[in-house]
């Protein structure tokens, strides 16, 4: 399964570190949310691709991660979770993972007539000016 949710044990080292200073109604599942935020940064997609049948509404996911990162709490819980050790692959955050939007895949728009290959080969570069042409503007000595 490709989905990623957070062990027992993973969830009870970061429990102490998370807020608790919610007003107003109860906060949902935060190891529902922190599992399906994680899934998200880790898949490199959108957050409406976050299944909602297992993470719940994206808007939740979305919401808490910005105000976090708001208020300085990812930070935190990571600077404290390098703090405490541990192997070097579970505590780095590798950022080398390039992202585009999902229509960065296309050329530039409208149809354009293409040359053949038989047909291109023996035409003129369009980037160079015509012999005649840059012959006329040398100076004469």
């Amino acid at each position: 399964m490709d989905h990623f949710w957070l062990t027992d044990e993973q969830f009870a080292r970061i429990a102490p570190l998370l807020p608790n200073d919610t007003r107003g109604k109860e906060r949902v599942d935060d190891r529902r949310v922190i599992s399906g935020i994680v899934h998200v940064l880790r898949s490199g997609g959108r957050w409406t691709d976050a299944p909602r049948e297992i993470y719940g509404p994206k808007k939740t996911l979305y919401n808490r991660f910005v105000r976090w990162a708001a208020k300085g709490i990812w930070v935190e819980l990571f600077e404290t979770l390098a703090k405490a050790g541990g192997p070097p692959s579970q505590v780095l955050i590798d950022s080398t993972a390039v992202k585009a939007h999902r229509c960065a895949a296309g050329g530039k728009g409208g149809s354009r007539a293409k040359l053949s290959v038989a047909r291109g080969a023996g035409a003129r570069p369009r980037s160079m000016p015509s012999p005649t042409a840059s012959a006329a503007r040398l100076p004469s000595c």
